[in-house]
Order: structure tokens, then C-alpha cells, then sequence
């Protein structure tokens, strides 16, 4: 069998994350016993959620455990199976395949994919957590109306480039934030964005105030942070928020606040953080459609890849730094 490598969390974040908080390890994988199967990743997810379970507070999941290989959500194939529902050359999912090359699996956390329509890593992206996490964040909680008017923070990002394409399919206007004026490009010219805010331009306040006439009506929250507390200052009357994530202060660095609640009063506003595995039951009503719109040339997405096991670390870091363009993977084969 072969041997295997991961990444392990070595020691808590004290402020940034940095290298000495993993570390690598190198073992054998063992035969798959009765029940189980040997998967062999392709692709590893990096998002931006694991810097919130390095931590050790509370939080809507458990945190990482430390001397246990990280958590992450990998697509690949069964190379070896002693499971009735799995053969090998299968391709599958796994929401926690791990910062590794193999897993042994009971099953339990697979799902079986089709990539004869879109490529494998799609499954860990547009077409995966994150494609659903927009999915859900947009059409059951912000649900817009046609011609009301969508904000979207991190507007190129795995979940943002989805949220947009999809907020101009329900037929409203979508306003993108993005770091840089190459992303804000891609969202306008390729992702179909009305417009697109830089948050790093010096007067971004006043290209913001100016891309929003007509007011707010749904936000979808990925950020935090000052783009956060200036777009609310824009929302209408029954105005939708969605939070998503708060990668802004992930790190510490910035703090995510309405800088005046009463603008939720005022506005009869309504606003929800949500996280999408609360709504398994949803999942293959989203995926159904995502899938229809990928293989039919309909969605579009952009990805920024890593390769080798050995280069997650850095990539996650740059991840969080908002280095990537589009969903960060980690091409592990």
C-alpha cells in the first residue's frame, strides 16, 4: 500500500497563522478492512472557514484538534474497496478527506460524483460547499425581487462569483466588492456584474455611495469590516442581509460591526448569519441546478491552484491575505 502524507495541526494561531502551526507527517495508509475504502485525493479545498477552527473557542462546529491531520473537503478516486457501495475507479467527495494524499473511509462521508460534464475539482467549488453556500445565502434568504438591488462582498471569490451569477439570473441588479481592479474586471466583464466596488481604492466610500442610487436591498456578507459597515449605511426598507463570513477579522486584524443598529429598525431589515451544513436536505435541489448551469456553459467560475501537498500551507495563507483569484485549491496528484 502506499505511503501517506498530511499535515497536521501543530500548535494554535497566536494572532496571524503561520507555518509553525502545522506540521507534516508521513505514514502508512494500511489495507482498507471490511466496510471501508482507500481514497486517493486530487484536489484539496482551502477555505476560509479553517482559520476560524484553528482556534479553540466556541463556535458553530468543534475546533481542530491539535496532532490531527486538518480538516478540509477533497474530491478523488476509490483506489481500493472492501464496500459494497463503492468500486474502485469511483469518483468521490468528501466534505473532510483532509490536508492529505489518502484516507481510509467507512463510506459514511463520501458522495459519489459524475465528471463527464465538469471537471472533478468542481465538486469542491462551484459545483460543492461552496456553490451551495451561495445558492442557499441568495435564494433563501436574500431572495430578490427583479430589478432590486444585490451587494456582494469578496465578489470574486468561490462563494461570491457564484452569488452574482445567480443574482443576475433571478433578474436583479448586482453590485460586486473586490480587492483590486483586475478582480473587479472579471466581475463585470466575466461574471456579468453590473459593477464592481475596489475596497482598496482610496476613495472607495464615494465609488460605493455612487454605485448604489437606488439603495440596498439584499446584501450577501463574505467580508466584514468597513465595506460591511458602509454598505448597510445604503439599505432600504425591508432590506435582506446575508452573512456568510467575516474573513476580515479572521486573522484579528479588523473588526466586523454595524456602526448603528437603529438602521435595522428603521429599515425593517432583516439579517442572518447562516452556515449551509444546517441545510443538508437542501443540498441536492441546489447542486441539481448548479450542475445544469456548469455543464451547459451557464456558470462560470475561476480557480487559483497550488500544487503539491507540500504548498497548502502557504496557499492558505495567501487565502486569507485575498492573494487567490477565485476558489483556492490544491492539486495534490
Amino acid at each position: 500500500m502506499p505511503r501517506n502524507k498530511g499535515f497536521v495541526l501543530a500548535s494554535r494561531p497566536k494572532g496571524e497563522a503561520n507555518a509553525s502551526n502545522f506540521r507534516l507527517i508521513e505514514q502508512d495508509v494500511g489495507e482498507p478492512g471490511e466496510g471501508q475504502v482507500l481514497v486517493k485525493h486530487h484536489y484539496l479545498s482551502l477555505d476560509p472557514y479553517m482559520r476560524g477552527r484553528m482556534d479553540e473557542s466556541k463556535s458553530y462546529a468543534a475546533s481542530q484538534k491539535i496532532d490531527d491531520v486538518m480538516i478540509g473537503g477533497t474530491v478523488g478516486e476509490i483506489v481500493a474497496s472492501k464496500n459494497p457501495n463503492f468500486k474502485v475507479g469511483d469518483h468521490v467527495v468528501d466534505a473532510n478527506g483532509g490536508w492529505q494524499l489518502y484516507k481510509l473511509s467507512d463510506g459514511k462521508s463520501l458522495n459519489k460524483i459524475d465528471t463527464s460534464r465538469v471537471p472533478i475539482q468542481a465538486f469542491v467549488g462551484a459545483l460543492g460547499m461552496p456553490g451551495v453556500t451561495a445558492w442557499y445565502g441568495l435564494n433563501k434568504i436574500i431572495a430578490p425581487k427583479k430589478g432590486e438591488t444585490v451587494v456582494v462582498s469578496a465578489a470574486t471569490g468561490a462563494v461570491g462569483s457564484i452569488v452574482g451569477q445567480l443574482a443576475k439570473g433571478k433578474g436583479a441588479r448586482a453590485v460586486g466588492i473586490a480587492g483590486g481592479p483586475d478582480k473587479c474586471k472579471y466581475a463585470t466583464d466575466e461574471l456579468g456584474y453590473d459593477v464592481c466596488v475596489d475596497h482598496r481604492a482610496p476613495d472607495f466610500a464615494e465609488k460605493l455611495k455612487a454605485a448604489l442610487p437606488d439603495g440596498v436591498d439584499g446584501l450577501f456578507e463574505n467580508v466584514g469590516g468597513q465595506p460591511f459597515a458602509l454598505t448597510t449605511r445604503r439599505l432600504n426598507a425591508f432590506a435582506r442581509i446575508a452573512i456568510c463570513g467575516l474573513i476580515a477579522s479572521y486573522e484579528g486584524k479588523e473588526k466586523s460591526s454595524l456602526e448603528d443598529v437603529r438602521v435595522l429598525l428603521v429599515n425593517r431589515a432583516k439579517i442572518e448569519g447562516f452556515i449551509v451544513s444546517d441545510h443538508l436536505a437542501l443540498w441536492p435541489e441546489a447542486l441539481k441546478e448548479l450542475i445544469e448551469l456548469a455543464a451547459t456553459g451557464k456558470l462560470k467560475w475561476k480557480e487559483t491552484v497550488a500544487q503539491g501537498l507540500e504548498s497548502a500551507p502557504e496557499a492558505f495563507f495567501g487565502m486569507l491575505k485575498g492573494k487567490n483569484f477565485g476558489k483556492q485549491l490544491v492539486k495534490l496528484i
